[in-house]
């Protein structure tokens, strides 16, 4: 009589969590990059680490850098003023593509203007010291963001939105 009541064995609910818990752990990590990774913004935090980093090693090694963009290409790269050409050549081959969603849409540098298209380059002085400039960045979604390079703040300021600069 015993046999023929229906249910689970605590054996069956022990076996069925931990094969939940087990693709969960499997899973969450591929699930929690899926759901919350945000190309334009991984590609603005890049790009911000660089330029701040670009800017304590000017200070720390008292050297000019240069932050290059290809803008056809879709990638930018950095050098230093006493590079030799193949050092530059690597260095440009060794750069960064950002993901294939995202587009630089231009760079603005005072006193410049605007560049849409070719090669472009952001100049850090050994001071740390920045041209005010500015690098539009958009995604395939149509969001837009630009950083703004400020010349003596050290900071890069994000902007959720395209804003022009005169």
């Amino acid at each position: 009589m015993f046999f023929d009541k229906k249910g689970y064995t605590l054996v069956e609910l022990i076996v069925v969590i931990v094969l939940i818990g087990l693709v969960l752990t499997l899973a969450a990590p591929r699930l929690r990059n899926a759901l919350l990774s945000d190309n334009l913004k991984s590609a603005a935090r890049k790009m911000m680490g660089i330029i701040s980093n670009l800017r304590n090693e000017a200070i720390r090694e008292q050297r000019d850098y240069v932050l290059h963009f290809d803008l056809n290409a879709n990638r930018f790269w950095v050098s230093y003023g006493s590079m030799t050409d193949e050092e530059r050549t690597v260095a440009r081959e060794e750069g960064w593509n950002l993901p294939a969603d995202i587009h630089i849409d231009d760079v603005w540098i005072k006193g410049e203007g605007k560049m849409v298209e070719g090669e472009t380059r952001i100049s850090f002085t050994r001071r740390g010291y920045t041209q005010k400039s500015a690098i539009h960045l958009s995604s395939e979604d149509g969001r837009k963001l630009t950083l703004e390079l400020s010349p003596f703040l050290g900071k890069v300021k994000v902007i959720n939105k395209y804003v022009e600069f005169e």
